[in-house]
């Protein structure tokens, strides 16, 4: 009897030992958030690939996927932060960490980034996320714009595509595309529906910034370096002639049937264009996405997507080896692949490159890494209201012809005046 009582005693006793250690071990398990906009069903899948693949490898931080609506990112983010539900990680842009940074929403990753993470990245592009010494965002993504041309058309009339060491000038540009504009048929299908983003992206081609510092507070000013490109591209409208009109006033997806069915030999779109290229042309298509237009220089504004990690996290370390895990070269070039973005890891660019057939595009759209720079309004946090209720509206008069380019520079500088309170 008393043996019996001791078997069952030690039974007892390893069962007891058991059931504390798994105790134990679920307790020490971190459970992180991860808020993303992801939509596009092949980034959605590379998405939930890697994360399942994280939490397989680190039963310790296991990582939930948050969906947010891509169409209200920023007023689900700012409801979570108010709210006091934030996610552990946040996905976002930079434009707008701009303003949760300023509002306190967001840690600072200077001392969390791990050394290799900050190597993998240009310094041009960590300019992006830095708020006065603060970096609050690890650059992902980013787009740039490009042409995208007919080479069938083109060939026709003898024009030959540019490369990367001989880029088009806006001039060459400009007369290339009167130069393929006849009856029936337009030089370029320019969706221009919303045209604030492609405008000072470009206009960056000749230093454009629009807003300027001085003695510590940010000024708008329109002069002639800002002006350029808008300018142009009214003159190609209105003046050339080779820009299809009606084409304007539609986004930049929905010119493509016409720019398909050979309305116009070209479009000006974000290089992700390329997937509704490859999924949507007429078979045997022969199209070609061109290297940046050259200005003084090729430079664009970089405002990549970002992760942010919350300031309500209490899992800051986990949450920067999860991003960190996350923007590694072989995953970060699986998630460029499948949002036919521009990878920030040059290294990432490479493997993306191997990864594809269309490896003519993807090599003219990674090497064009190094002509990324930060926009200076991507540090304004009044800027988001500045381009939705000034900067559209009248980008878009002014293309029209309905506004000189006088108007519009006093309507954007009064405009900044007054949503800058």
């Amino acid at each position: 009897m008393r043996k019996l009582i001791v078997l069952g005693t030690l039974a007892l006793l390893c069962t007891v030992l058991v059931a504390g250690a798994q105790a134990a071990k679920q307790a020490t398990v971190v459970k992180l958030k991860f808020a993303t906009y992801v939509w596009q069903p092949t980034t959605v899948k590379a998405n939930k690939e890697i994360v399942d693949a994280w939490n397989r490898s680190h039963p310790g931080i296991q990582v939930e996927i948050v969906p947010v609506d891509v169409n209200s990112v920023h007023d689900k983010l700012l409801t979570s932060f108010v709210g006091g539900t934030a996610a552990d990680v946040i996905h976002d842009e930079a434009a707008d960490i701009a303003g949760f940074t300023q509002q306190g929403y967001l840690a600072n990753l200077t001392p969390l980034i791990p050394k290799t993470l900050k190597r993998s990245i240009p310094n041009s592009l960590w300019q992006t996320t830095n708020f006065g010494g603060k970096i609050t965002g690890v650059p992902a993504l980013l787009q740039t714009y490009n042409i995208f041309a007919n080479m069938t058309i083109l060939k026709a009339v003898g024009i030959k595509a540019p490369t990367l060491a001989n880029p088009w000038t806006w001039p060459q540009f400009r007369a290339n595309a009167k130069k393929l504009t006849k009856e029936g048929q337009y030089g370029v299908c320019w969706g221009l529906k919303f045209p604030t983003a492609v405008v000072q992206t470009m206009s960056l081609n000749y230093g454009g910034q629009f807003f300027y510092l001085e003695n510590g507070k940010w000024t708008f000013k329109f002069g002639p370096n800002d002006q350029n490109v808008v300018r142009q591209m009214r003159d190609m409208i209105h003046v050339d002639k080779s820009v299809d009109p009606a084409a304007t006033g539609l986004s930049g997806s929905a010119v493509l049937p016409a720019f398909f069915g050979g309305k116009c030999a070209m479009t000006v779109a974000g290089n992700f264009t390329a997937q509704s290229m490859i999924l949507q042309s007429p078979k045997g298509f022969n199209w070609a996405m061109f290297p940046l237009l050259k200005g003084k220089t090729q430079e664009q504004v970089a405002n990549p997507q970002t992760y942010s990690i919350s300031a309500q996290s209490t899992n800051k370390r986990a949450a920067m080896f999860f991003i960190a895990y996350l923007v590694n070269k072989q995953n970060l070039a699986k998630l460029a692949l499948g949002d036919w973005l521009i990878p920030a890891n040059p290294d990432a660019g490479k493997v993306a490159r191997k990864s594809t057939k269309r490896t003519g595009s993807w090599k003219i759209a990674t090497e064009s890494v190094v002509h990324f720079r930060k926009g200076n309004w991507v540090s304004l946090a009044a800027y988001p209201r500045w381009k939705s209720e000034v900067a559209q509206p009248n980008f878009v008069q002014y293309l029209r012809g309905t506004i000189t380019l006088e108007e519009l520079g006093k309507n954007l500088g009064d405009g900044w005046t007054r949503v800058r309170g």
